[in-house]
């Protein structure tokens, strides 16, 4: 058996050679002693470049204008909407009433409106069409000078319209006998209240005769006369609000 001059290390053939004082052990071949532990080695990072206070700032700016734009442009349109499109009112008064009662919410489509002026036409409603238009000299009557009025269209362009005890008569090429609107084109409710006042009128082009559903409580073309097409802001298609009572016109 050979021996290792150092002791404590492996030999080739197998055998260890203890310290002095201790017993050979024999160690199988190709076994190898374990290693010694190598502690853990951490690679470091590159140091990170600081962000200069340029690198966000166009980023954020360009956020901040899309922010801005789509605002404008929500703006815009809803600007849009109501100048041309549609528009919401609440009836402040009782001059309408069965049909519509204070503080109900509407909706007034204006787009006939707009498409009117467009192409340099006048608007002109349908009869029995419940209309908002804008009326001015109203101070002789205790109102505001100017107040925006919901009436309906009772007497078109051609028409003549009489008023006589207590019923309104509409006179016309196709109804050269007359009709009386009140009784004929379904809006009017049981009891509907007379008209009152002496008037026979023949309504001018682009003109509209309108009275208020509750004749007795409205102020009406009864007594400021027809009103032109031009002061016609758009016409009621749905009243909104109370909920429980939403309606389509």
């Amino acid at each position: 058996m050979d021996t290792n001059n150092n002791p404590g290390q492996q030999p080739v053939n197998g055998t260890l050679t203890p310290a002095p004082g201790g017993n050979p052990l024999a160690v199988p071949n190709g076994v190898q002693s374990p290693q010694p532990l190598q502690p853990p080695r951490v690679t470091p990072l590159p140091p990170m470049e600081p962000m200069s206070a340029n690198d966000d700032g166009p980023s954020g700016l360009k956020d901040f204008f899309s922010t801005v734009g789509i605002l404008v442009t929500a703006l815009l349109v809803a600007l849009l909407m109501i100048a041309f499109v549609f528009r919401s009112y609440q009836v402040d008064g009782p001059s309408m009433q069965q049909t519509l009662q204070n503080q109900d919410k509407l909706i007034i489509w204006k787009v006939p409106r707009t498409w009117a002026r467009l192409t340099h036409h006048a608007y002109i409603p349908n009869r029995g069409d419940v209309i908002v238009f804008t009326e001015s000299g109203l101070g002789q009557f205790g109102q505001e000078d100017s107040k925006q009025l919901i009436k309906r269209v009772v007497g078109l362009p051609g028409d003549r319209v009489v008023v006589q005890n207590g019923t309104l008569t509409i006179f016309n090429k196709q109804n050269p006998d007359g009709f009386q609107p009140d009784k004929t084109l379904g809006y009017a409710y049981p009891n509907f209240p007379i008209t009152s006042g002496d008037i026979d009128v023949t309504i001018k082009p682009n003109q509209l005769f309108v009275c208020g559903d509750n004749r007795p409580d409205s102020l009406d073309s009864r007594s400021f006369g027809p009103i032109s097409a031009n002061q016609v802001i758009g016409k009621l298609v749905v009243r909104v609000f109370p909920t429980n009572q939403i309606k389509t016109f």
